[in-house]
């Protein structure tokens, strides 16, 4: 079982929590109110420090019922080795300016295996049937 442990920064916080059983993420919570203004973003706290099992990191990842409204998150890895306040930057890409309310669901974390792993410079990569062929090159033409 996996284990992830939350430290609270602000007594107001709200842990980290999964709506059902097998829930792949865990849906994090705003600290304070906020409103994004349509076309921009905000960093939205949460008032929460993560710490990951050895191996493991986290990915945010948006809410489905925000993605529908138009509203992403952005920038969203946290590393095993990150203490520090988890913080959201949501981006509002509708028309209208965004309100969250304190307590509010603002994302989901999913957690990740942090492989280790090294970089090695090389003269040359093997060829593939995709070779160097970049956006749209395996779709319709």
């Amino acid at each position: 079982m996996f284990h992830l442990k939350v430290k609270k920064l602000h007594p107001d916080a709200r842990i980290p929590a999964s709506a059902h059983p097998g829930d792949l993420g865990c849906d994090l919570f705003s600290l304070e109110p906020v409103t994004i203004p349509h076309g921009g973003q905000a960093l939205v706290r949460t008032g929460v420090a993560l710490k990951f099992p050895d191996g493991w990191g986290g990915i945010v990842k948006d809410r489905s019922s925000m993605a529908v409204a138009r509203i992403y998150t952005a920038g969203g890895v946290i590393d095993a080795g990150y203490r520090g306040e988890v913080k959201i930057i949501l981006r509002n890409e509708s028309g209208n300016d965004y309100s969250i309310k304190a307590g509010d669901k603002i994302a989901q974390i999913v957690p990740l295996r942090a492989e280790q792993w090294v970089v090695d410079e090389v003269p040359d990569l093997d060829d593939t049937t995709r070779s160097s062929g970049g956006f749209g090159s395996t779709g319709p033409r």
